[in-house]
């Protein structure tokens, strides 16, 4: 059961909006609007593909202590020009920079108030040849050249809490980014500015099991992700699309005009797969173990509801390069499928173990995450997507 730290009750409503972005309960309305569109479904088995390691960038030992590669946090990472690693370390408030091999070519940014200074860094995308750092703390995004020169600023919204998995940047073309605000839109931006497409998100309606319960202590708050149960996943897409999932079932749904035009329905066939007993508890531990150490804390629910199944999709995302990628729930290990921008299935490959709370990141047939070793330390993985077996 995954858990947003406890943040002082002042933030709360930033704090829900910000947990709550991807994570909607599932819009009846939307899901029924889809009449007269012939899904692309696809099924058998995906075309062979496979992920092949480029680089692991990261601490071999607890004494490479100093080296450029050990990071405090890493927050988001970008594969920006001539197939240069961006990784934003949001402990140290600092971007640094590799190439393919591992070589560390520069840093730039640090801790402050000004120019070129940070006091949060949640997330990096790249807008053309800008590369678009977000402070929520300061409330805004800055812009950088590739050799990290401070290019400007852009103002949003301040007083935002959450995690770098929420509060971030959405890359869906070269030259196109979304932010998201707090009035629930996505915002484009560009190399030059806003791009003027704004996309609402679909809300959902409040039946239907809770997919988080919501634990208040004191003058903290914790929210608590129910395990297996079902959420509405959104990403904005270019030209003005959003793709939408319901987590229970594999079809996703691609739409225009806050979700009353539906261009696309993505279907796959996959069997369901069911949980044990032990899986239930073992997920759930982290919640009981919280409440057993605050008596008095008050959780909405109390208990959390048992899902019939587990889901199909962890979570999707929109390639620069227009590819939908897109994690698949299997207990013989999590998969990532990709499809091209008809619909099609190109192809499925194993997912490589990544965080919580923090988000891959793609390029031109690249595949960068965020994990942590056994010492608890941050690396990051650049893949890259090979045709055939």
């Amino acid at each position: 059961m995954r858990r947003i730290p406890s943040l002082p009750s002042f933030t709360l409503t930033a704090v829900l909006a910000a947990a709550c972005a991807q994570d909607d309960a599932p819009a009846a309305d939307f899901m029924i609007g889809h009449e007269g569109v012939t899904p692309v479904t696809n099924t058998g088995p995906p075309p062979p593909a496979r992920l092949d390691l480029v680089v692991s960038i990261g601490p071999k030992t607890l004494t490479d202590t100093g080296s450029p590669d050990e990071f405090g946090r890493v927050t988001s990472v970008a594969l920006g020009p001539d197939e240069e690693v961006f990784v934003a370390d949001g402990l140290n408030r600092e971007v640094r920079v590799f190439r393919l091999d591992g070589t560390h070519l520069r840093t730039f940014g640090r801790e402050g108030e000004g120019p070129g200074e940070f006091q949060s860094l949640n997330s990096l995308a790249w807008a053309g040849d800008r590369l678009l750092s977000f402070d929520p703390d300061q409330g805004r995004i800055g812009e950088w050249s590739a050799g990290g020169e401070w290019l400007g600023q852009r103002n949003t919204q301040t007083g935002v809490t959450g995690t770098p998995e929420a509060l971030r940047l959405y890359p869906v073309d070269p030259d196109e980014v979304f932010r998201r605000d707090l009035e629930r839109r996505y915002v484009g931006l560009n190399s030059r500015g806003e791009t003027g497409d704004t996309l609402a998100s679909l809300r959902g309606p409040s039946s239907g099991p809770p997919a988080y319960i919501e634990c208040r202590h004191e003058r903290s708050l914790a929210l608590f992700e129910v395990p297996f149960a079902p959420r509405f996943l959104q990403h904005p897409g270019p030209d003005g699309v959003l793709y939408s999932a319901l987590t229970s079932d594999y079809r996703i749904f691609v739409t225009r005009n806050d979700g009353a035009e539906v261009l696309r329905v993505i279907e796959r066939t996959l069997p369901g797969e069911s949980f044990s007993n032990e899986e239930w508890r073992a997920a759930n531990a982290e919640y009981y173990e919280w409440r057993e150490a605050r008596r008095g804390a008050s959780c909405d629910p109390r208990e959390p509801t048992r899902p019939d199944a587990k889901p199909f999709i962890e979570g999707l995302f929109v390639a620069p390069d227009g590819k939908l990628w897109v994690e698949v729930v299997r207990t013989a290990g999590n998969r990532w499928e990709i499809f091209d921008t008809e619909g099609k299935l190109l192809g499925s490959v194993p997912a490589p173990p990544r965080g919580p709370y923090v988000v891959p990141a793609f390029g031109a047939d690249h595949l960068l995450t965020i994990r942590k070793d056994s010492l608890d330390l941050d690396h990051v993985d650049v893949w890259r997507l090979a045709w055939g077996s």
